[in-house]
C-alpha cells in the first residue's frame, strides 16, 4: 500500500491463503506465512522464495526425520524407491547382482538405451527442479510463531503439540435455522491436559532444524512423581514462547518464556545461530500468578524491547507492586527501574527520536487516567492531559499531535485533537450523542473509598437519590481483574443506565472494585489467590455496612446483582452472607470453578485434582444450602464462556436442597454478552422486579 499515493499493489495471486506479512529488517522484501512455512517476496525483481519446508502429517521414518533435522541429505534410492521382491534396495547389490545387471545391459541395445535416456531425464528434471529446502516432518505438530532474523540467516518458529487425551465440552443450540438441535463445539475445563510448546531455529544455509531448549533457566525445573516409585524427580516445567526480539542494529535478540502455571516469567537472550539460550536477563515469579499491566496479556503480549542502544532491554515489572518500567543490561548485571510509586503506567512507548518515553497513567487519580512523557533514562514525568477522567491517547507519526478519546462517567468517549505539549487545548471533533440520550440527566457518581475490615480502602462510585426509599443495591462488575470504580465512561453502559434508574427510584447504588480489580497493584490483584468469593466478597459485605452506617440504608433491604465474576460473587454473597443480602440477581454466573476454562482458573485456584481445598472454598455450588432470601439466576443457553450447564447444575442442587425462593429465567438465543435487545429488556426488566418486591416495604 502506497499510503501517500492512496494506491494498492497486490503482490500475490494464489489459491492458498497467507498471513503475517510483514517487512524484512532492509524494508526490501516482505516476508510471510502460506502453507505453514515462511516465503519471501522481493519488492524491486518479485521473485519468491520459500525459505522453508516444513511439512505436517504423519511421522516420517527414523532415519528420514533425522536427515532432515541435522542437516544431512539422504542417498539417493532411499525412502521410498522402487522395490522388485523381496530385494535390496539400489547401492545394496551383491557381486552376482551387479555381474547381472552388466551382462544385460551389454547384450540388450534397447535395456542399455532406455538407461541412458532415464538417466538424461533425470538430468534435466534435477536441473531444472524448483530448489526448495529439504523437508521437516513435525508430524501432527502446529507450527507458528515465525520471525526471520535481519540477516536473514535463520528463521525462529514454535511447534505446539495439542494434548489428544483432552476431553472438550459442548454448547447445544437449540433455535437454529435447520430446526434441529445442533452442537457448537467448546474448550476443555479446568485440569486437563494441555498443550505443550517448543522452540526451534532453522538455520537457512545449512537446511537444518535444531531445538532450542529452556532447561538451563532458573527456576525451570519441577518435580513430577514417578509411577513405579512414587518418588519425584525433577523435570523442565511446561512453559510458553513469545518472540524474538531483534535488537535495531540487529545483532541481538531475546525471547520471552512463561511458565504454563502462570507462576514465571524469564526473559532470555538468544544466540540464533548457535541455537541456544544465554543469559537470562530477567525473572519473574509470583506464588499466586504473574499479571498487571504490560507484563502478561492476551496471547502472552508484553510491554518489552530494546533501547536504542541496542544494549539495554526495558520491560514491567510489579517487582515493588506496582507495573512499572525498568530496564536490563544485556550482561543481566544492572537493572534500573525508571518509575516508581502507587499507581500504574500503561502502553509505555519510544518517542519517534528515541529520546524519551510517553505513556498513560493512573498517577493522579486511581480513577483517571492521564498521558505522560519521561526522559529516556527515567526522571521527572511531564503530564500533557488535563480533562478529569480517562484519557486515551494516540501520538501521531511525528510525535506532535495527539489524538485523545476523552470521557467522564457520565459523557461517552468522544475524539479531541491536540499538540502534543503540556497543558495544550484539547479540540473536541466529534459529537456522538443523540437527542434522546441527551435528554436525560445522566449521574457522575461519586468517586471515593470506604474502609473494608482490614483497613483497606475501598475504591467505589456512590449513586445516591434524591430521596431515598431506605434500601439499596450493591452491582458487582465481571472478570475480576477490571476496574469500574472509575471516572471516564463504563464499558458497563447498560449497568450505568440501570444504576440511574435504581438511584430515580430512591435505591442508593454502591459499585466497587473490590480485591481482585484492576487498577490497584499486585497485592488488591492477587488477594483472591486460591480463595475467590473470600476477600473479594468481603469487600461488599463491608460496603453494606458502609452504606448503612453512613447512608441511612436499612440492613434488611439490601440487594445486589452482577454478571460472570459478578454473578458467581451474588451467589456467594447469597449462600455465605444471606443475613447481609435480601436478594440478588445471578447473570450467567460460575457455579463451579472445576467446570471453568483453564486460562483463567488455573492461575487463580490451581487445578481441582491438585488443589481441592481452593476450588471448593470458591465455588458456590457447595454452599447452596445457605440461600435464605431471594435469588434470580439469568443465563444464556449459547453461552460459550460460562456455559449454561453451570446454571442447570445449580438448579440441580436447589432443587434436591429443597430451596424455595429462586428462579431461573434462561435465553435461548443468547452468548455470555446478550445481543438482542429484547433480552436486555426482560433481563433487566426481571432484575427491577426482583428488588421491588424484596427490598421495598409492601403496601
Amino acid at each position: 500500500l502506497d499510503i501517500r499515493a492512496g494506491k494498492e499493489l497486490q503482490l500475490t495471486n494464489t489459491a492458498t491463503a497467507e498471513a503475517g506479512p510483514r517487512f524484512t529488517f532492509d524494508e526490501q522484501k516482505i516476508v510471510f506465512e502460506r502453507t505453514g512455512n515462511l516465503f519471501t517476496h522481493d519488492l524491486k525483481t518479485g521473485a519468491e522464495v520459500q525459505l522453508m519446508n516444513l511439512q505436517s502429517g504423519g511421522a516420517e521414518r527414523e532415519g528420514q526425520a533425522t536427515a532432515s533435522m541435522f542437516g544431512g541429505r539422504a542417498r539417493e534410492g532411499q525412502f521410498g524407491a522402487a522395490q522388485s521382491g523381496g530385494g535390496s534396495r539400489a547401492g545394496q547389490q551383491s557381486t552376482a547382482q551387479k555381474f547381472l545387471e552388466r551382462e544385460q545391459l551389454s547384450l540388450f541395445d534397447a535395456l542399455r538405451g532406455r538407461k541412458e535416456k532415464r538417466e538424461a531425464d533425470k538430468a534435466l528434471q534435477d536441473a531444472l527442479e524448483l530448489k526448495r529446502p529439504k523437508p521437516y516432518s513435525i508430524g501432527q505438530r502446529n507450527a507458528g510463531s515465525f520471525f526471520l532474523s535481519p540477516d536473514e540467516q535463520t528463521i525462529t518458529f514454535t511447534l505446539t503439540q495439542m494434548p489428544t487425551e483432552a476431553k472438550r465440552t459442548i454448547v447445544p443450540n437449540y433455535v437454529t435455522e435447520s430446526g434441529y438441535t445442533e452442537d457448537i463445539p467448546g474448550r476443555t475445563k479446568v485440569g486437563e491436559p494441555q498443550s505443550t510448546s517448543e522452540f526451534f531455529v532453522y538455520d537457512i544455509d545449512l537446511d537444518s532444524v535444531m531445538q532450542v531448549r529452556p532447561d538451563n533457566l532458573p527456576g525451570i525445573m519441577g518435580r513430577r512423581s514417578t509411577a513405579d516409585t512414587g518418588r519425584s524427580r525433577p523435570r523442565p516445567r511446561a512453559v510458553f514462547f513469545n518472540g524474538p526480539y531483534w535488537s535495531d542494529d540487529g545483532k541481538s535478540a531475546f525471547v520471552q518464556i512463561f511458565s504454563q502455571d502462570n507462576k514465571d516469567r524469564w526473559i532470555v537472550l538468544l544466540d540464533a545461530g548457535k541455537a541456544k539460550f544465554t543469559t537470562a536477563l530477567e525473572r519473574q515469579h509470583d506464588d499466586a500468578w504473574l499479571g498487571g499491566p504490560g507484563i502478561r496479556g492476551f496471547g502472552f503480549s508484553s510491554t518489552v524491547g530494546w533501547l536504542p542502544d541496542s544494549r539495554r532491554i526495558y520491560f514491567q515489572s510489579e517487582e515493588d507492586g506496582w507495573s512499572h518500567l525498568y530496564t536490563v543490561s544485556m550482561d543481566g548485571k544492572v537493572k534500573t527501574q525508571l518509575t516508581k510509586g502507587t499507581f500504574e503506567i500503561y502502553e509505555p512507548r519510544l518517542s519517534k527520536d528515541k529520546k524519551r518515553w510517553y505513556f498513560s497513567s493512573n498517577e493522579a487519580h486511581f480513577g483517571e487516567r492521564h498521558f505522560y512523557s519521561m526522559p529516556l533514562e527515567g526522571g521527572a514525568r511531564t503530564r500533557f492531559t488535563t480533562m478529569e477522567g480517562g484519557n486515551e491517547c494516540i501520538l501521531s507519526p511525528t510525535d506532535a499531535r495527539l489524538a485523545v478519546l476523552y470521557s467522564f462517567s457520565n459523557k461517552i468517549p468522544e475524539l479531541y485533537l491536540m499538540d502534543a505539549k503540556p497543558g495544550a487545548k484539547a479540540v473536541q471533533i466529534t459529537n456522538s450523542v443523540s437527542e434522546q440520550f441527551r435528554s436525560y440527566a445522566w449521574r457522575a457518581p461519586e468517586v471515593l473509598t470506604f474502609k473494608a475490615r482490614d483497613g483497606a480502602n475501598v475504591p467505589a462510585r456512590l449513586y445516591k437519590p434524591d430521596r431515598s426509599n431506605g434500601a439499596a443495591v450493591i452491582f458487582v462488575h465481571g472478570a475480576g481483574y477490571l476496574q469500574n470504580a472509575h471516572k471516564w465512561w463504563s464499558d458497563y453502559f447498560h449497568e450505568y443506565m440501570f444504576n440511574n434508574l435504581l438511584t430515580d427510584k430512591g435505591y442508593t447504588v454502591l459499585d466497587m472494585d473490590y480485591r481482585a480489580s484492576a487498577g490497584l497493584g499486585r497485592d488488591w490483584r492477587t488477594a483472591i489467590y486460591r480463595h475467590m468469593g473470600g476477600k473479594d466478597l468481603d469487600d461488599q459485605v463491608d460496603g453494606a455496612r458502609w452504606l448503612v452506617q453512613n447512608h441511612g440504608v436499612d440492613p434488611k433491604r439490601i440487594g445486589l446483582y452482577g454478571g460472570s465474576y459478578g454473578g458467581f460473587i451474588t451467589l456467594m454473597a447469597l449462600f455465605t452472607a444471606p443475613d447481609v443480602f435480601a436478594a440478588g440477581a445471578a447473570l450467567r454466573p460460575v457455579t463451579d470453578w472445576a467446570h471453568y476454562n483453564q486460562g483463567y482458573t488455573s492461575s487463580i485456584l490451581n487445578i481441582p485434582q491438585e488443589d481441592t481445598v481452593a476450588f471448593r472454598q470458591s465455588s458456590p455450588l457447595y454452599f447452596a444450602n445457605g440461600l435464605k432470601g431471594a435469588l434470580l439466576i439469568c443465563h444464556g443457553v449459547v453461552d460459550v464462556n460460562v456455559h449454561f450447564q453451570d446454571a442447570v447444575r445449580l438448579v440441580q442442587r436447589l432443587i434436591e436442597l429443597k430451596k424455595d425462593r429462586w428462579e431461573l429465567a434462561l435465553y435461548p438465543v443468547e452468548d455470555h454478552g446478550f445481543r438482542e435487545p429484547t433480552s436486555w429488556r426482560d433481563e433487566y426488566s426481571r432484575i427491577l422486579r426482583l428488588f421491588e418486591t424484596n427490598l421495598l416495604p409492601r403496601s
